[in-house]
């Protein structure tokens, strides 16, 4: 019986040796050995991995991953090969679980000093993503505020308007994009580039579309850059008016990798009205403040229950507190977002209530408050 394609993927690469300019490296490890590829994922047929070396080398280790990128393509079933560089300081066995991370490296665009400092030191005038006009970010502080139903429903609502429109989801760690959305499968792909995933009139990219639900993403900092980089500018995402983009909560790896390679039109912050959450909403803010990144406005969630019986409003979280916190530091409020059950089923059940039933009283708040996006980002129909 034929090994399991993993198997037989670590033994093609571990025919593949590091070496220098000159050749030399015949003896030096393999790169399995080595503990230099990380984080390998196999889903049907298509395959994952970085291959991790010294920082102080980079870019130029370029063909040792075109080398192992070549070697795992080259075993029978093997559809398509995604292999990323990444820089660490220290190895480890392939797929080993990470040691705890300290500050994000200075690959990442933070200085030492700055990164003691806790302030990045962005790469101000990134490109912009080719194709796409507007790029936004939808961010909250803290996970469980209902964030990814959020995007969604504004992405779709976007769409309502006549906008082309793209969904990125950037949480690594916890992709739900593909549950929200009832997408199911793998993205198509030439080997070099990935098509997004269509469906509700979005095309959607999510690292969910290429590892099991179940599976955790063992994944270290840089890892994580890359995967997101790659989900940006190796899919094929075609003419775009805007690119949402799903951030994952806090203020972290893939929050600094968007703000810094990419030319962001703008973001939006996400929280309940409850303290707690405000408080880190309050840090997410701040974060795009000092990446320059302009702030399009706040928007409450989960602001009040109505009572289906008598109609009346129950405020679970407090009442009123994002309002007051985007006055207290100057932004836009954009509008509230009750708590009503009908947007809890249809994300369960992977049909978005802007696009299953967009002429509901529930999905037209999301389409205002698409509408006031599109009027900050100065997108006109005609």
């Amino acid at each position: 019986m034929a090994a399991p394609l993993k198997e037989q993927i670590l033994k093609a690469l571990s025919q593949v040796r590091d070496s220098d300019e000159t050749g030399a490296g015949k003896d030096r490890p393999d790169v399995v050995t080595a503990g230099l590829i990380q984080g390998l994922v196999v889903k049907d047929g298509h395959v994952g991995f970085a291959v991790e070396v010294d920082p102080a080398e980079g870019a130029a280790k370029e063909p040792l991953r075109q080398a192992c990128e070549a070697a795992a393509y080259a075993v029978p079933g093997v559809l398509s090969v995604t292999a990323v560089l990444t820089a660490h300081s220290e190895g480890g066995a392939a797929g080993a679980p990470p040691p705890a991370s300290g500050p994000p490296p200075s690959r990442a665009g933070l200085s030492r000093k700055a990164a003691a400092q806790g302030t990045p030191k962005v790469a101000l005038g990134a490109d912009p993503l080719p194709g796409i006009a507007h790029t936004i970010a939808v961010a909250s502080g803290k996970g469980g505020v209902g964030k990814s139903t959020v995007s969604i429903n504004l992405a779709i609502g976007l769409t309502k308007l006549g906008y082309r429109v793209g969904l990125l989801d950037a949480d690594i760690y916890g992709p739900s994009v593909p549950r929200l959305m009832g997408l199911t499968g793998t993205p198509e792909t030439d080997g070099k580039r990935l098509k997004p995933m269509e469906a509700w009139g979005l095309k959607t990219m999510s690292i969910g579309f290429m590892v099991d639900e179940d599976t955790p993403m063992i994944w270290r900092g840089p890892m994580v850059m890359s995967a997101l980089t790659q989900m940006m500018r190796d899919v094929e995402w075609g003419e775009l008016d805007v690119l949402v983009v799903d951030m994952p909560p806090g203020t972290g790896d893939a929050q600094l990798t968007l703000v810094q390679r990419v030319a962001l039109a703008g973001a939006l912050i996400v929280s309940t009205p409850q303290d707690l959450a405000l408080i880190d909403a309050r840090k997410g803010l701040a974060m795009f403040k000092k990446t320059r990144v302009p702030i399009l406005g706040m928007i409450e969630n989960m602001s009040y229950f109505v009572s289906p019986e008598s109609g009346e409003k129950t405020f679970i979280f407090g009442q009123g507190g994002v309002r007051r916190t985007a006055e207290e530091l100057g932004c836009d409020f954009l509008g509230e977002i009750p708590l009503l059950p009908k947007i809890r089923e249809t994300s369960d059940a992977g049909t978005p209530l802007t696009a299953s039933d967009p002429d509901s009283d529930e999905a037209k708040i999301f389409i205002d408050l698409a509408s006031k996006i599109a009027a900050k980002l100065n997108m006109n129909k005609s």
